[in-house]
């Protein structure tokens, strides 16, 4: 009997390769480590994911060598791997590579300077310090900056404060005063910032009743998940915190998800103040460095909490206790890329496997999420009241069609709302305003013949942006220079209909000049600490204004706010995507939430161009069980998730034609195979019909179970024979239908 290894490759493929365990070997090669192996020509490195023994076989392949000490990858994340590339349809490899550092993947060696040991029993010889300082002075002045120090130092460091040279430490370790030793440095993103420590908050009787819940499961290891439903400014979060502690105090780690990069700071300052010494910081702003680095100090147990966005979900947590999905209702933990991936329903398997308990979070529960819960399959837990017993935030609703056949003009601050803008900056409060269109307008427009400037590569019309200086697609950051005049009628009557985030803020710095004003939104936010340093000025006061899109909507908690703006309600509204209303509900609930925080009441003003619409209507009264019923009983009579599945299958290719046929060909070999309970939709143009220079067409695949749809889709695709020139790619639950 022989060891072989199943080896996967980065590689885009969906196979496993088997290769001989060479004797030598057998106790370092297990499942999770990276070898490397022949593979054709040349050598590679892959991913173990089982081991089997058995007969052997002739020209079977051996092993080379190991490149890791331990698994790189554990039993319990292999598992989620196996999970997430049958669940998402995705080559094994693909979901292993979401779990690994991208510095680690490319072979980034570790800092490992030499520091420099003071040898106590050297140090406390008075006699031999004596002789040091009178024979060598330079010398003696380092052992005193070691002595300042009280503990091992950088050689550079050190030599640089003590104006010595490596000849000066050489004698001193000759001597037995030091020792030189290299070990690894952790870099850390957050260094040089004062928290101060917070003991926990005496929790309300609602939060005691969800802690109640959360310490049993965490104490019996048991896996449950927790819908935690609470309306904004709860509490959720002191919820949140006091759990993990639990976790922690029984010797378990823990993962806390938030969906945006613009609540990390917040969060992990809180977080910080409660566990100083425990946590790590998982986001796409950290250099690979610096991501490698965290990833490594939850690896070795030196952190116990990781902070985080979607991929965090993936952190090497020893003895998982529970993770945490803050706002779980956001289309933002749905990766878009292969493979794509939701982190909130990973982090539910992960849970499963790991035997944690799971905590999802929301003001707005997403409707799969709430219909989970009724049926039993989560605990519901609602928190009612906001702490302290402060007062829900009064929301009024501008008519802004009436409010332009009041003014006789197009305008997009109400009167309302500026009047209510003076007021809050006159009593030296804070104002929010949201408006979720990025860009100075969201297209050039002839006023004359109607012609729109698109993208050559898209099938959208380019945004202009910079006060109209330059044109940009959002989808393939293709960039113009703005016409003078319109190409198909030769008028100079060249407008920027509509507003953006950066025409918002020209337009509040000309009416408030004597106020300072910020803008958040993924344009200005591309520094590395941009969004840590703008909301820094916002909390500290120096910032009165804060404009921006999605990224201000939820989770941020600033007191001093007490008005909030939505500029424009109807962005999302009439998308052709069902879940269009809902997305409305919660993107209005949560940025009204932002206002009130403090001890002055909150005010919201919304201005929408359907003000009767019913998802506007509920988010005015901050009701979510009227949203929802309204909202299943359409899901229900059309089969729309959660009442059916969805897998979205995208054609995609260069050539129209061939994008066309092969979408037809598919949908012909899909229904000859489909079962009576699974039904194809489409083919149709996809809403945008060209992306990236690349044709699209998508097919729906609706059906109550999604194994099924997958195993329809593994044997018809299999026996699909696809040119280079065509692409079909496939989504699992989709949450856009763009």
């Amino acid at each position: 009997m022989t060891n072989y290894a199943s080896v996967v490759f980065d590689l885009g493929i969906d196979r496993r390769f088997d290769y001989r365990v060479p004797p030598g070997l057998e106790e370092a090669v297990r499942p999770g480590v990276r070898v490397v192996v022949p593979f054709r020509s040349q050598r590679l490195s892959g991913f173990v994911v089982a081991l089997e023994r058995r007969e052997g076989y002739p020209g079977a392949k051996e092993i080379i060598s190991v490149r890791d000490r331990e698994p790189v990858v554990s039993e319990p994340l292999l598992k989620l791997a196996e999970w997430i590339a049958s669940y998402y349809f995705c080559p094994l490899s693909s979901a292993i590579r979401c779990m690994i550092p991208t510095a680690l993947r490319r072979g980034h060696r570790v800092k490992m300077p030499i520091f420099v040991h003071p040898v106590p029993e050297r140090l406390a010889d008075l006699s031999a310090i004596g002789a040091l300082k009178a024979r060598a002075p330079k010398g003696a002045r380092l052992i005193d900056l070691l002595r300042v120090h009280n503990g091992p130092m950088p050689l550079q460091e050190l030599l640089r404060r003590g104006g010595a040279s490596r000849t000066s430490v050489a004698a001193l370790e000759k001597r037995g005063f030091v020792e030189l030793r290299r070990q690894r440095v952790y870099r850390d993103p957050w260094e040089g910032e004062e928290i101060e420590f917070e003991e926990h908050l005496a929790p309300t009787p609602e939060q005691a009743g969800a802690l109640d819940h959360a310490r049993g499961d965490l104490k019996e290891g048991r896996f449950s998940v927790m819908l935690l439903h609470g309306v904004t400014g709860s509490g959720k979060t002191e919820v949140y915190l006091q759990a993990i502690d639990e976790a922690l105090s029984l010797g378990k780690g823990a993962i806390m998800l938030v969906p945006e990069i613009s609540l990390t700071p917040q969060t992990v300052e809180r977080f910080k103040a409660r566990f100083p010494d425990s946590i790590a910081v998982l986001h796409s702003h950290l250099s690979d460095g610096e991501r490698l680095d965290e990833w490594e100090r939850l690896k070795n147990g030196k952190a116990r909490v990781v902070v985080g966005a979607r991929s965090a979900v993936f952190a090497p947590v020893h003895n998982l206790g529970i993770i945490i999905v803050d706002e779980e209702h956001e289309r933002t933990y749905k990766q878009e890329e292969a493979p794509r991936y939701h982190a909130r329903d990973v982090a539910v398997v992960r849970g499963r496997i790991e035997h944690a308990m799971v905590i999802l979070g929301s003001a707005t529960p997403s409707v799969e999420s709430y219909r989970n819960a009724e049926r039993g399959r989560y605990r519901i837990v609602h928190l009612t009241r906001r702490i302290e017993g402060r007062a829900m935030p009064s929301v009024a609703i501008v008519d802004m069609l009436r409010e332009t056949r009041q003014t006789g003009r197009i305008t997009y601050l109400s009167r309302a709302l500026l009047r209510a803008m003076e007021e809050c900056l006159g009593r030296g409060e804070q104002v929010i305003l949201f408006l979720n269109r990025r860009g100075f307008a969201p297209l050039l427009l002839c006023r004359r013949c109607g012609f729109v400037q698109r993208c050559p590569n898209c099938s959208i019309s380019l945004t202009v942006h910079e006060e109209g200086s330059r044109l940009l697609c959002h989808l393939c950051g293709h960039v113009e220079k703005p016409l003078v005049r319109c190409p198909k009628c030769g008028s100079p009557g060249i407008r920027f209909p509509g507003i953006g985030t950066q025409k918002l803020e020209q337009m509040v710095v000309k009416l408030f000049p004597e106020y300072k004003v910020a803008r958040m939104d993924s344009d200005s936010m591309t520094a590395k600490d941009a969004h840590r340093e703008t909301l820094a000025r916002f909390r500290d006061g120096e910032v009165r204004i804060l404009i921006g899109t999605q990224m201000i909507a939820k989770g941020l908690h600033f007191p001093n706010v007490t008005l909030v703006g939505v500029v424009c309600a109807d962005t999302a509204l009439h998308l052709s995507d069902f879940r269009a209303s809902e997305q409305t509900f919660q993107l209005l609930t949560q940025v009204a939430g932002r206002a009130g925080r403090g001890d002055v009441p909150g005010e919201v003003i919304v201005q929408s161009f359907t003000p009767t619409h019913p998802a506007l209507l509920a988010a005015q009264r901050h009701d979510y069980d009227l949203f929802y019923a309204r909202e299943i009983p359409f899901r229900e009579e059309l089969g729309y998730p959660p009442v059916k599945r969805f897998i979205a299958l995208t054609v995609r290719g260069r050539r129209g034609e061939a994008v066309r046929w092969v979408a037809g060909h598919l949908e012909k070999l899909l229904r000859g195979s489909a079962p009576r309970d699974i039904h194809v939709l489409g083919p149709v143009p996809s809403p945008i019909s060209r992306a990236k220079g690349y044709y699209r067409w998508q097919l729906i695949l609706k059906g109550p179970r999604v194994r099924e749809m997958n195993e329809l889709l593994r044997a018809t695709l299999g026996a699909m024979k696809l040119g280079r020139d065509v692409q079909i790619v496939v989504d699992v639950d989709p949450m856009s239908m763009l």
